[in-house]
């Protein structure tokens, strides 16, 4: 399909012909959209550890606005319309509004996910791809919702001068604009329009010649009198004029001649956000744990007022000392994605609290371990000597502030901490979920019967087998070694192979690890060992009992943690690339291989076969047989969950490679065709989700947590409810920041 026509020509064609037809630049109107659960975890908090996640949370959200400065010099102008809009009439008093003015239930829907849009994405351009998304509706329509609104009847100047600045560039889809980028490549607000990947290199020279970090800067172009190149290295901070003499950043706030060129360092950028953020880092720390949030707090305020990115990693360093707190949380200039060059850090806030309920079945978990182990298909000799627990913890997101949440996290990103001081491995385990949960008429390749089921089940199977995998999985089994002495860590005289009945003929020699062996394979084989050991135990009364699960429950649980894996094995085609012959993602591949080896163990396991859509389109069904899982399914897994680990044990990589590989082929070859299957779940490939989080809310001296209806609306409404001291103020000041900044963009002023 071409692409569509630019600009207002594109407005005309839309309004002629309704939706319109490129769904890359557009979300549907049925787009997943899910609510983050943290309530849980929440409500185990003590009072201190709630105000303590209350205030950072706070902190976070408003420190987060400005990644709306940071992505297109629209996203502030559209963010202050339609959270007028909204605070006027909430969606369902807009929606009586809408159709009144002539606009059908569908493109209501459409304008209201375009908004959930652009809250949840911080801009109108997506988080994942950099690719710009319009209202899936005709301008002129729109325009009429907006001009008849009750924003508009109660001030009727603003509504119309904000939709005069970005009603256009809300919908332009010219070139330029459709994605990220910088100079004639796309649109950014990170650098002046007029600046090229040339201006970016020179300031990063620059920059590098006066040690100053490039996270939280943004680069201004302009030319003097003299037609030469003047340009402005802008930092992040509170702080915008010379503070006394003697603090971090006061020599660096001058005029720089370099290579010929004018540099300025000048301070100041999002100071109103980051004051709003400050203040409440500041409240943050009368409720923190220890000395280590304290310090890192203090530091985070320092680098915050002053702009200093050595505060952030001194803050930093702090946060990686404090192990396993109750609520964790990080916040600043972070990931450089999204910057066209690369090295200047979006802002981001996360705040998260240990699920102490999921804790607690893990700590029973661990508690029965060294008995599991008894359990899983190989020799004692091929199991470690002493069980070592892994590094372990459940963390539920309450406050996830930026343009996307992801559902797992390695921070800091400043390589000479990473280097000297570490880091932290952050897994986000309600977002996790959410990736897996789906809505019933968008759950694809099950039976219909199956589908109930599935969407009861999948979370406490999820559950189930998370512990398993992590806690299990990863830590069991023994690698054969001998060191450099020669001295062996097993029995070289009497242990067996027992998939040979002879002496072990292979181990690793010193200096040989389990990632230089098996290489390439190493990650998904792993993996593939960890996720069928979770299979294989979940079949244990005892685990499912640990986890509250008994007679009917346990047995659901079972048949919904082994269907949603033979899924995830067709679904993992969509992470495979053909004219490679490569595998793009280490979990899904483990999932593919489970699959075919299910598959290879016959008398009707599992079954995938080809069928037609009721649109008419490929579809293709899963089929799991519950009756044959123990008698069919556990003896085939037994024996394939042995061979992994025996060839891992003895380090055995060409056995290895040979049955790895052999399973992870994806071929034509009948009955399945997974090639053929392949185009058919990209066909069936959902659209990414929409996340709704919740609120918390001081009343007294008590927080409460708010939350929303998973649909558009009610994320909408969750950004309504987010600022209800100073919603109106914020605007104007995001509005007074981009107009102060809007001639490096050409736009009004």
């Amino acid at each position: 399909m071409g692409e569509p026509e630019a600009g207002s020509e594109f407005a005309k064609r839309a309004a002629a012909a309704g939706p319109m037809a490129d769904t890359q630049y557009i979300l549907p109107n049925d787009i997943g959209v899910c609510s983050l659960d943290c309530r849980e975890a929440f409500h185990l908090l003590s009072p201190t550890e709630r105000l303590y996640a209350h205030h950072l949370s706070r902190a976070a959200w408003y420190g987060g606005l400005a990644v709306l400065l940071q992505t297109s010099p629209e996203a502030p102008y559209i963010y202050a319309l339609l959270s007028r809009l909204f605070r006027a009439q909430d969606p369902d008093q807009l929606r009586q509004h809408a159709l009144a003015e002539g606009l059908t239930e569908e493109e209501y829907q459409a304008f209201l996910v375009y908004a959930a849009g652009v809250y949840s994405n911080m801009g109108n351009y997506k988080s994942f791809g950099d690719t710009k998304f319009v209202p899936n509706l005709p301008k002129e329509k729109l325009e009429c919702v907006i001009f008849g609104s009750k924003a508009a009847q109660q001030q009727p100047e603003e509504v119309r001068g904000l939709w005069q600045i970005c009603g256009e560039l809300m919908f332009s889809l010219e070139p330029r604009l459709r994605h990220l980028g910088l100079g004639k490549e796309g649109v950014t607000t990170y650098f002046s329009g007029n600046c090229t990947m040339e201006d970016a290199k020179l300031a990063q020279d620059f920059l590098d010649s006066q040690n100053l970090s490039a996270y939280n800067t943004r680069l201004f172009k302009e030319v003097n009198k003299e037609g030469k190149p003047c340009y402005e290295v802008r930092l992040a901070s509170v702080l915008s004029t010379d503070p006394a003499e003697g603090l971090e950043m006061t020599s660096k706030l001058k005029k720089y001649e370099f290579q010929g060129r004018h540099f300025q360092v000048t301070r100041g950028d999002y100071a109103p956000i980051l004051q709003k953020a400050v203040e409440h880092l500041e409240k943050a720390k009368a409720y923190a744990a220890n000395h280590h949030q304290e310090q890192m707090l203090a530091q985070y305020i320092e680098s915050f007022t002053q702009g200093s990115i050595e505060a952030h990693k001194r803050g930093s360093r702090f946060w990686i000392q404090d192990k396993g707190p109750i609520v964790e949380s990080y916040i600043g200039f972070i990931e450089s994605y999204r910057d066209p060059f690369g090295s200047r850090g979006e802002f981001e806030g996360f705040v998260a609290m240990v699920n102490k309920a999921m804790s607690a079945k893990f700590e029973r978990l661990v508690a029965s371990a060294e008995q599991l182990l008894k359990e899983l298909p190989w020799p004692p000799a091929f199991e470690k000597d002493k069980f070592l627990t892994p590094d372990f913890t459940s963390l539920d997101v309450l406050t996830f502030a930026g343009s996307g949440i992801p559902a797992g996290i390695n921070i800091p990103n400043y390589d000479d901490l990473r280097q000297t001081e570490g880091f932290k491995n952050v897994s986000l385990g309600n977002v996790l979920a959410l990736a897996n949960a789906t809505q019933r008429e968008k759950l694809t390749f099950l039976e219909e019967e199956d589908k109930d089921l599935y969407i009861r089940w999948k979370g406490p199977s999820f559950e189930v087998q998370v512990g398993l995998h992590e806690l299990l999985g990863h830590g069991s089994g023994k690698l054969f070694a001998q060191d450099e002495k020669g001295v062996f860590n097993f029995d070289h005289e009497a242990v067996i192979n027992p998939e040979t009945g002879e002496q072990i003929q292979s181990w690793y020699r010193s200096g040989e690890t389990w990632d230089s062996k098996f290489s390439t394979i190493a990650s998904s084989y792993e993996e593939c060992r960890a996720e069928s050991v979770g299979l294989y135990l979940c079949l244990n009364p005892q685990v499912l009992e640990i986890f509250g699960f008994e007679g009917d429950n346990a047995e659901d649980v079972i048949y919904v943690n082994w269907l949603n894996m033979v899924r995830a094995g067709l679904l993992a085609l969509e992470f495979y690339t053909p004219e490679a012959s490569n595998w793009r993602q280490a979990h899904m591949q483990a999932r593919f291989v489970i699959l075919r080896v299910l598959l290879e163990a016959g008398e009707g396991l599992v079954t995938v076969t080809p069928t037609t859509g009721s649109d008419g389109r490929p579809d293709a069904r899963v089929r799991l047989d519950r009756s044959k899982i123990r008698s069919v399914g556990r003896p085939a897994l037994e024996q394939f969950l042995r061979k992994l680990q025996v060839l891992k044990s003895t380090g055995d990589v060409v056995a290895g490679r040979a049955l790895y590989e052999g399973y992870a082929a994806v071929t034509d070859a009948p009955p399945e065709r997974f090639l053929t299957l392949r185009d058919t779940v990209l066909l069936r490939k959902e659209s990414r989700k929409l996340i709704v989080q919740p609120n918390t809310r001081l009343e007294g001296s008590e927080v409460q947590l708010l939350e929303y209806e998973a649909s558009a609306a009610g994320l909408i409404q969750s950004f309504c409810e987010r600022f209800p001291e100073d919603g109106p103020e914020l605007e104007e000041v995001l509005t007074r920041l981009a107009k102060a900044d809007a001639r490096f963009w050409g736009e009004p002023q």
